[in-house]
């Protein structure tokens, strides 16, 4: 037995140790992002500088997914190392993170429609509409030009499909993006020069020393022995601005072709059997994508019955601390937004000591948030029972948590079904505010679909299917339980 475990065990303890990584992947080409061709694939220049880094530091690189505005604090939470998303370095970010030496320096450029002319400085998009994405060196020097109207952007593909639908005069964003979003367009041209400059980082927590020193000493030498240039050639982003800061003037010819292939899987299908094929590759992405939802939702809802039967007997029959407590939650939760509520969950008790996965904390943050709304639900279906069902199972010497127990609650419960079949399908929808804390459901499997192709049309169409068929099952189970029970309860009646 000691032979046969001993492989085992020798396997474990050679394992490199893991270098845990964030990046948000549902769409930024071509930092990290799902490859069109593989969508169970990760690519990106910033991904393949991981796996080198990663190699180099003798780690174990494991790529853990983040919204964007969830990945600084994220990192402060500890979910993972290091962050590397074309994430600039400025002061405003020094002052929470510590920063690798550049990986990549770059400057911003304006895209407009093809036909447009004069739009190619800062200085002329004044009195025009201008999209960039917020929170960006691009959308600090738009508001320091005065006189622009500026559209912030979670997502550069919205920016770019605004600007050919006309709701935008031009776009301003890093060379990158719009190298790989504007320049393939043949609605679209870059214009002007290269404005400003700005420098990406690798961020990570500020009291790590150790792994700042081994991160800058990887990058040193994948600069020296040309490994992180050659990867930037394969994505055609080696620049004569990059040739200058890393001072190496080598003329060494990498052919293009992480380039080569992203034009050729994200040019538009020009047949409907192409389309139906590329459709039919979505499936288990979007299977996968059902699954998670489906899980999060259903786990959260029996939390929300529990927790919403509890508050309800607590305020109608609870003592006055209980009763006050109860409809103080009630209040609080009903009056906050949802979406601070997963965030606060998730981010803010950590800082008092409760951490809890991502998964957990989704589930936990759905349940108690519609255990207020199943609270009032199931106050109200109580109250629609007659007074006289109280007097009765009195009278039957029944004491009165044994009344409520067999009598009210489940003549109550049949009121309220038809409601909770409504909140179930209500809450399928609104676990989609579960991918700002890392877990990727069917909204977040749009969002990534339809930014990779610009096919909002199709992909909605099938998100949607999928949205349906989860509920409609839903539906029909709660006709069925509404029948049985009114059955039941005619036959107590009786």
């Amino acid at each position: 037995m000691l032979l046969l475990l001993f492989p085992l065990w020798a396997a474990q303890a050679t394992e490199l140790p893991a270098l845990r990584w964030a990046s948000d992947a549902q769409s930024g080409a071509p930092f990290v992002f799902h490859d069109p061709a593989d969508q169970s694939r990760l690519t990106g220049f910033e991904y393949d500088i991981m796996q080198a880094l990663a190699a180099r530091m003798g780690r174990r690189p494991v790529f853990v997914q983040n919204d964007w505005d969830g990945l600084i604090p994220g990192l402060q939470r500890g979910l993972y190392d290091l962050v590397i998303d074309g994430i600039e370095i400025t002061p405003e970010h020094r002052a929470v993170v510590a920063f690798s030496t550049p990986y990549y320096l770059t400057a911003e450029r304006i895209a407009v429609r093809r036909g447009e002319a004069g739009l190619d400085t800062v200085d002329r998009l004044r009195g025009h509409v201008v999209g960039t994405l917020k929170d960006t060196t691009s959308m600090r020097l738009l508001e320091q030009a005065g006189g622009i109207t500026l559209r912030t952007y979670e997502d550069e593909t919205n920016a770019y499909s605004d600007l050919n639908n006309g709701r935008l005069d031009a776009v301003m964003l890093d060379a990158p993006i719009a190298q790989y979003y504007a320049v393939p367009d043949d609605r679209l041209k870059l214009v002007g020069a290269p404005i400003g400059s700005l420098a990406y980082g690798i961020a990570l927590r500020q009291n790590d020393p150790v792994l700042l020193d081994a991160v800058n000493n990887g990058l040193e030498a994948m600069r020296r022995d040309g490994s992180l240039r050659r990867i930037l050639q394969r994505w055609a982003m080696w620049t004569p601005q990059m040739a200058a800061a890393f001072d190496d003037p080598s003329t060494e010819a990498v052919p293009p072709t992480q380039w080569d292939h992203w034009l050729e899987s994200t040019r538009p299908t020009a047949t409907l059997g192409a389309r139906l094929r590329r459709y039919a590759g979505f499936l288990p992405l979007i299977g996968r994508a059902a699954l998670m939802t489906l899980a999060v939702s259903a786990c959260a809802m029996v939390l929300a019955v529990v927790g919403g039967l509890v508050l309800a007997l607590a305020r109608r029959y609870g003592v006055p601390p209980l009763r006050w407590a109860a409809t103080l939650y009630i209040e609080i939760v009903r009056g906050t937004p949802l979406l601070i509520q997963v965030l606060f969950i998730f981010y803010g008790l950590p800082s008092l000591g409760i951490r809890l996965d991502p998964f957990l904390a989704g589930v936990v943050a759905l349940g108690l948030n519609y255990a207020a709304y199943e609270a009032e639900n199931y106050r109200a279906g109580l109250q629609s029972v007659p007074h006289g069902q109280m007097e009765a199972a009195m009278a039957l010497n029944l004491t009165q948590a044994q009344a409520v127990r067999h009598v009210l609650v489940p003549q109550a419960f049949r009121f309220v079904v038809p409601v909770m079949t409504n909140d179930f399908i209500s809450l399928l929808k609104d676990s989609s505010l579960v991918s700002v804390i890392t877990l990727s459901e069917l909204t977040q499997a749009y969002i990534r679909l339809s930014t990779t192709y610009y096919d909002y049309l199709g992909t909605g169409l099938m998100i949607a299917a999928a949205y349906l068929l989860l509920g409609l099952p839903f539906v029909r189970l709660a006709r069925i339980a509404e029948r049985r029970l009114a059955r039941s309860v005619s036959r107590r009646s009786v």
